[in-house]
């Protein structure tokens, strides 16, 4: 091929994966193509979301990595097509039907049919039976002539050098024939594909050994559900449960329409010869059709529930870090305990600590009054201005101690999600930013800490071991990971970062840097002092043009040089601010927090092939609101004083709470104890919910009304409808 073919090839072989990611999409091919170019460029998704919206019609993060995940999907199948089809090419069979069909196939199953008889393999049953000379045999059993006795017929092919000693054998050996053809025809594969995807339940049993108890998984015995429909929750369960050796699935649709399908393919006319036909492809369904299927088919549920189940801890995940914060504020923080001890920290209003010490209020070491001293005495010496307890184990208890102290009502007794901090605690970053406090104490730190800024804090932990998903260790770990690292992202660029204090663990989610560039920026601020602009951090090893584009407007300095440099303003538009200040006969300075000045701009005049209305509103939207924190304003969580265990609890009972978990069959919500309420699907609201996010947000002040209580297994249920209908 000429090198003027070549590029005519390259060009339509990018043109289609436009078009594949656009159409996956629902987008148009132009503005998939202007968001891939973007991508490839090294351009991130914040930035692109951010800053280039004219390009992609305004597409937003979550359709942009969206995008990305397609295009990643599509480019392997496109790998994929080129592997087989050269390999195929390699061995002399590709026929100009069988190339044209490899490259109208559209997906990776398709694909992996076509190649499917050519692939390298373990030989087959098929294949020894060829090798005994016994293909002709199986082609004359094809022809399906009713005059064929297909017993006389084998007979010829006996030969005991082939190890054919019987013409039940050579029979035999020609149906294994027969059967491995057509397990590997693409249109039955195809055909019989659409019956699994359709019309397959996924049954369960205990497994074996297990004398039919299949202890935590018992519910699940003897179910039968559509495996098209069955929610992802119950998929990653019943597999757990397989992984644990306590239940038994079983996949597929009744044998008998997958059968048909196949004879009506290849069946024709009657007698002896059809018969034998007819039992080659019922073995073949059974023993090689049918379990590929069955495995192909699983894979697609647990992909499918893995999806879902990321997309609800993604979800979860952004409530959770997009809490407000509460700011600058003296903090004593509790990491609650019973046998050890309450671990207690006084951190002051930047999240420093100034003192610790441990308390033993409960059994089975209690010393009320001791452990109320000390609390007293740290409130009173360092001006504390709002307490923090953890909400795990004795957190429930501990919170109601420290309320009961009779403290100044100004000090606010706020329960801290704690999932996650004894990792930080016996993490390598932990050791590093506290080296010479104890590990138990470390815990009480970031309780604290997640208080004052739960962004900042918590992207020092994994995403997934903050603990707002379910079955995520059944999860692909690599999918999940990325998914959530990406709304870590989201959320960080989203708020934007103060470059002179924030840690290397937050810098690091930064776009378009990393954690050696983070620390990199940490060691200049460490060295040189703060940043006085925006410009300085291209002094910074390691951070060059493309990275400072990336990265400059998420970061953001205070009382800097530009007032600018404190807003979300990309400094590529900074000329362009100066002419709209200009136009109005004012400086950039003056239009920061003046909305009537910036009113008065008339943005249609500075419209260009690049800054369209879009951007212009995001300027001014900047300009008018610097700094501002689009996480809210903080408000303590209430809970009701007559509810502190759960004997407390009655049926009918109203009571305030914090939603803590989103799944798909409901929402958990936190009423002050230390066992979570469960509101079903069917109790969040009046109207039909398909998706519990569509209602409920993790985080989210909640009033609900108790319909149940299961005293054995600590179980409670709750009602968010009921509560609202009194």
């Amino acid at each position: 091929m000429g090198e003027v073919g070549e590029i005519s090839q390259s060009v339509h072989h990018t043109w289609r994966i436009h078009e594949l990611v656009g159409a996956a999409l629902g987008i148009p091919v132009r503005q998939a193509a202007a968001c891939i170019d973007l991508l490839d460029s090294g351009a991130t998704v914040p930035f692109i979301a951010r800053y280039r919206k004219e390009a992609t019609g305004s597409l937003d993060d979550g359709m942009i990595f969206s995008l990305a995940t397609h295009l990643e999907r599509i480019r392997k199948l496109e790998e994929r097509r080129d592997v087989i089809l050269t390999k195929i090419s390699e061995l002399g069979r590709l026929t100009p039907d069988l190339k044209q069909n490899i490259l109208e196939a559209g997906t990776l199953a398709e694909l992996e049919d076509l190649y499917l008889p050519y692939k390298p393999r373990r030989k087959t049953r098929a294949d020894r039976a060829r090798e005994q000379g016994l293909q002709p045999l199986a082609d004359l059993l094809l022809t399906q002539d009713a005059r064929i006795d297909p017993l006389t017929e084998a007979s010829r092919f006996i030969n005991p050098d082939l190890e054919v000693l019987t013409a039940q054998a050579a029979l035999a050996g020609a149906e294994d024939i027969i059967a491995g053809d057509v397990s590997e025809d693409p249109l039955v594969r195809q055909n019989v594909r659409e019956v699994f995807k359709k019309s397959s339940r996924l049954d369960v049993s205990a497994a074996r050994g297990t004398g039919g108890d299949a202890g935590k998984w018992r519910e699940y015995v003897g179910t039968s559900e559509s495996a098209s429909s069955i929610p992802s929750h119950r998929v990653l369960a019943i597999f757990r449960g397989e992984e644990e050796g306590l239940l038994s699935a079983k996949i597929g649709p009744d044998p008998k329409t997958g059968i048909s399908l196949i004879a009506d393919q290849y069946l024709s006319g009657s007698g002896p010869a059809v018969e034998c036909v007819m039992d080659a492809l019922t073995d073949g369904y059974h023993r090689l059709l049918a379990p590929s299927l069955e495995r192909e088919l699983r894979n697609e549920l647990k992909e499918r529930a893995d999806e879902e189940a990321a997309r609800v801890f993604a979800s979860n995940l952004r409530a959770l870090i997009r809490s407000p914060p509460l700011g600058s504020k003296r903090v004593l923080a509790i990491d609650p305990g019973f046998r050890t001890g309450c671990k207690v920290i006084v951190l002051n209003a930047e999240g420093l600590p100034l003192e610790t010490a441990t308390i033993f209020p409960h059994d089975p070491r209690p010393d009320p009054s001791g452990s109320a001293h000390t609390i007293r005495d740290l409130v009173n010496r360092h001006q504390v201005q709002v307490i923090a307890v953890g909400d795990g184990t004795a957190g429930r208890e501990t919170w109601q101690f420290i309320r009961n102290l009779g403290l100044s009502e100004e000090i606010s007794v706020v329960s801290v999600y704690e999932q996650g901090a004894s990792i930080y605690s016996a993490s390598e970053l932990g050791r590093m930013e506290l080296p010479d406090m104890d590990v138990t104490m470390r815990g009480a730190v970031s309780i604290g800490r997640r208080l004052l800024d739960p962004l900042a804090e918590m992207v020092k932990i994994e995403p997934c071991s903050i603990g707002v998903g379910q079955y995520q260790h059944d999860i692909d770990p690599d999918m999940l990971k990325a998914r959530l690292e990406e709304i870590v992202k989201s959320v960080v660029n989203e708020v934007g970062v103060d470059l002179n204090s924030a840690s290397p663990s937050l810098l690091s989610y930064v776009s378009g840097l990393n954690p050696r560039l983070a620390q990199e920026i940490v060691r200049h601020r460490e060295k040189n002092g703060p940043f006085t602009s925006r410009e300085e951090i291209k002094l910074v090893k390691g951070i060059g043009e493309k990275t400072f584009e990336q990265a400059a407007g998420f970061l953001r300095i205070r009382d800097g040089i530009n007032p600018l440099d404190n807003t979300g303003v990309h400094p590529e538009r900074y000329p362009l601010v100066a002419d709209m200040a200009a136009r109005i006969n004012a400086k950039p300075g003056d239009l920061i927090g003046n909305e009537s000045l910036v009113r008065q701009i008339d943005l249609e005049s500075f419209v260009s092939d690049t800054c369209g209305i879009p951007t212009l509103h995001d300027i001014c939207e900047e300009l008018i609101r610097p700094g501002r924190d689009p996480r809210g304003v903080f408000e303590p969580p209430v809970y009701a004083d007559q509810v502190t265990t759960f004997e407390d609890l009655k049926e009918g009972m109203m009571l305030d709470g914090v939603i803590t978990n989103v799944t798909k069959f409901g929402a958990f919500v936190n009423i002050g104890l230390s066992e979570s309420g469960l509101v079903h699907i069917s109790e969040l609201a009046d109207q039909y919910v398909q998706d519990p996010a569509d209602v409920v947000t993790i985080r989210q002040r909640v009033r609900v009304k108790v319909i149940g209580i299961d005293s054995q297994r600590r179980r409670i249920s709750l009602s968010i409808k009921q509560a609202g209908s009194g």
